[in-house]
């Protein structure tokens, strides 16, 4: 990428992601303006920190003029820009440089690449398969998503040692996607309700989403979800070596002759691709029926990829989940205790209580957004054992479901961890489920669910 040293570069759109593409292209000393069509007064934080940067970039506000598309030597485009934008149109019109900035990446991306798809499980997936891979003694770099933009790659210090870069692909993504040449693709859904706004009709989602599929070529492997795509028969037609996998028994359900893949039978789960493997799965740190789901994504892209058992294996028993979605923390005097920081509403906080086989001890509350708490109280009677309320609408949550198990209000986030755990016994779980905002108290769930990790350690 050094010919681009001391161009032109605009960056479209001032998010989390553009930081990292400012930093990038500071280090080619390149030439940096940023743009957005928000007004100043709705960008007071990222503009503080813009102009902490050295040497800062000049920032355009408020309007995107058609001059400094015009100007400039490359345009990369953040993920939340619309790629058919009419100034980024002009100027593909005047045979500038555009691109997303994960087609930028994808670009110069000379490792092999495992894309994650689908509509949901991404993180999860991706992060699994690198849990196992780094076991197998692989370097691996995971990116994608606005935390963990794919520009990354190209800032790391020791890239060329890197043997697989895993990304996650949303269908936004997808939509202006190109140079990516993946060796692996796993499609674990494609979820036909939640379409997001620039799909005009279901037929283009599925088509943008199925994209990814068809860049393998024969040496390639397609890793998808048995249970829900298997009615799918544009699969059939690609060139890719596919591999299933499925919650259920590939025996009971007739197709073991038919399918390679993954499968759970006889409470073990069992691989057929490459060669026979089977896997105990007594002792998972994992909860809930689709991190279950996850994990045979995970295990089937990993045996696709040769990966050897024993790291498969060591993934299952140690994997601890995505940091505060359903995160394990550690056990203390056999009492387990998870974060689930990011579920912040009451239907986020029923599914994660349905993943647990036992009722729990739930630290629950927040902010007070007067979310309506009737029709929860079932769920709080069925799974939790004892709950404690904290947080600005604890007495509104109170008042809804406090009867339906035995309750604890307390005046402070501390005093919530440290009352679980007094009331805890042997065996019993606990687990920071907010159900509402954690802006109460706390900047965003991430500092939430950090400082509650840390007051785990110190009890």
């Amino acid at each position: 990428m050094d010919h681009y040293r001391g161009k032109k570069v605009l960056i479209v759109g001032l998010g989390k992601t553009s930081f990292v593409l400012i930093n990038f292209f500071n280090k080619l000393e390149c030439q940096v303006k940023v743009t957005d069509i928000r007004p100043i007064f709705d960008l007071n934080k990222p503009v503080k920190r813009v102009k902490k940067i050295n040497p800062t970039p000049e920032l355009i506000l408020g309007e995107h003029r058609e001059a400094d598309f015009l100007e400039a030597d490359l345009i990369i485009y953040s993920p939340s820009v619309d790629p058919h934008l009419p100034q980024l149109e002009i100027a593909r019109h005047h045979g500038k440089e555009v691109y997303s900035e994960f087609t930028f990446s994808a670009r110069y991306c000379n490792k092999p690449v495992i894309a994650v798809c689908g509509s949901y499980g991404r993180t999860t997936i991706a992060h699994m398969i690198a849990y196992i891979l780094k076991l197998d003694k692989k370097n691996v770099f995971v990116g994608g998503t606005s935390e963990e933009p794919f520009i990354n790659f190209h800032l790391l210090d020791d890239k060329d040692s890197v043997d697989y870069v895993i990304v996650e692909l949303s269908p936004q993504q997808i939509k202006s996607l190109n140079f990516l040449k993946p060796i692996l693709v796993v499609y674990p859904n494609l979820d036909e309700i939640k379409i997001p706004p620039m799909f005009r009709s279901v037929s283009e989602y599925i088509e943008t989403c199925l994209s990814v599929a068809n860049l393998l070529g024969p040496e390639g492997y397609l890793v998808l979800n048995f249970d829900k795509l298997a009615s799918l028969g544009i699969f059939k037609d690609m060139q890719a070596r596919t591999c299933w996998y499925s919650k259920r028994s590939f025996v009971k359900m007739g197709v073991i002759g038919d399918v390679q893949g993954t499968h759970f039978h006889e409470k073990r789960i069992h691989s057929n691709v490459h060669c026979h493997s089977e896997f105990k799965v007594n002792k998972m740190r994992i909860v809930g029926p689709r991190n279950r789901e996850n994990l045979l994504a995970a295990i089937t892209a990993c045996k696709a990829l040769n990966t050897s058992d024993e790291a498969i294996q060591e993934c299952i028993v140690k994997f601890p989940g995505i940091s505060h979605r359903i995160e394990y923390i550690i056990e203390k005097n056999g009492v387990k205790f998870y974060n689930d920081a990011k579920s912040e509403n009451m239907y986020d906080l029923q599914k994660t209580l349905e993943s647990f086989r036992e009722p729990v001890i739930l630290i629950a509350g927040g902010k007070d957004t007067e979310q309506e708490f009737e029709g929860f109280a079932n769920i709080i009677h069925e799974k939790v054992r004892l709950l404690v309320i904290v947080g600005e609408c604890k007495e509104s949550l109170n008042r809804s479901i406090g009867d339906a198990t035995q309750t604890y209000l307390v005046g402070s986030f501390d005093e919530s961890v440290l009352i679980a755990y007094q009331k805890s016994r042997n065996g019993d779980t606990i687990v920071l489920c907010p159900g509402n905002s954690s802006t109460d108290v706390f900047r965003d769930y991430v500092e939430k669910g950090n400082y509650f990790k840390k007051l785990v350690y110190q009890l």
